[in-house]
């Protein structure tokens, strides 16, 4: 009777539960994995990008590619997505593929002087002293170049294109400072977020161009102009510089935009540029070169250049 007591005794001692052993060392096992694969991972988008960067270099050297594809941005501190594909590590290595960046994209002769623009910036401040006062027109430093922004309600009567008389001396004395230099100038037609429909202007759109063409127009005609310099585009709300909560925002939103670009290309430039692009052996993967890409806006403009017909601008 004893004996039979021990050995149900000892049987009740037994674990059932030795499983949690193997498990917890399988899921501790598994978190050392994925760590492990965290840790290398900002490491392989690094190598990644560098690979992607070089071999863009290096089709972009055999004419595959156009000059205007490598627009990579360069931060050598973060990891490289491949998708994006940023530059190296190496900070020599990175400016001087900001060296190349910059001498394919811009052509000889269409770059911006910043120095030069510095100077312009002076000396409108000084010319436009009242207008800057009243709070008519506006400036500011955008990538493109310096940007003069002339509000509506110092140059356009609410809902028309046509520019107001008053304000032709003011328009005068930037076109006097203007006409100085030989700058590109991309004149955009910006709304608030206000619907308009009328029978001559059934949307922003309309209105928009039609202020940035009649900019134009007055450049050419009146100012004397070579229209070779300017160019027209439409923004409708789509590019706001304040908010269209308040009537304040939305009366700086109402605005012509006088975009500061590069030099006007002369034909020795134009000539400089050609001889440039020609290879001694042209192979033919050179022969299937896309065409130069142009920049993508956020939202549709129109677009019209002086003396062409109206286009899309994606």
């Amino acid at each position: 009777m004893s004996h039979r007591k021990r050995s149900t005794s000892r049987v009740s001692r037994v674990s059932h539960e030795r499983w949690l052993v193997s498990y917890a060392d399988f899921i501790t096992l598994l978190f050392a994995f994925f760590v492990v694969l965290y840790a290398a991972s900002p490491v392989d988008k690094k190598k990644a990008g560098m690979l992607a960067v070089a071999i863009q270099a290096a089709f972009q050297q055999m004419g595959v590619f156009p000059p205007g594809t490598t627009q990579a941005p360069i931060d050598g501190t973060k990891p490289i997505p491949f998708s994006i594909a940023q530059a190296m590590e190496n900070p020599a290595t990175a400016a001087s593929l900001g060296r190349i960046a910059s001498r394919t994209e811009s052509p000889p002769g269409a770059a911006v002087d910043n120095e030069d623009l510095d100077k312009l910036q002076t000396e409108l401040e000084a010319a436009l002293g009242p207008e800057f006062h009243r709070k008519e027109i506006a400036m500011r430093r955008a990538p493109d170049g310096l940007v003069i922004s002339l509000r509506e309600m110092g140059f356009f009567e609410s809902g028309a294109a046509r520019m107001k008389s008053a304000s032709q001396d003011a328009f005068d004395r930037i076109a006097d400072i203007l006409r100085q230099r030989d700058y590109r100038l991309r004149i955009e037609g910006h709304t608030d977020n206000t619907s308009i429909h009328t029978p001559q202007f059934p949307s922003n759109w309309e209105l928009a161009t039609s202020r940035a063409t009649e900019t134009v127009r007055i450049l050419i005609v009146r100012e004397g102009f070579s229209p070779d310099r300017l160019s027209a585009a439409g923004y409708a709300q789509y590019h706001p510089v304040a908010t269209n909560l308040t009537p304040e925002g939305r009366g700086m939103n109402r605005r012509v935009d006088i975009v500061i670009l590069g030099h006007v290309l002369t034909a020795d430039s134009l000539a400089q540029a050609g001889s440039q692009a020609q290879t001694p052996a042209a192979t033919p993967a050179e022969k299937k070169t896309a065409p130069p890409s142009t920049p993508a806006a956020l939202k549709p403009a129109v677009v019209r250049n002086a003396g062409d017909h109206l286009q899309l601008q994606q």
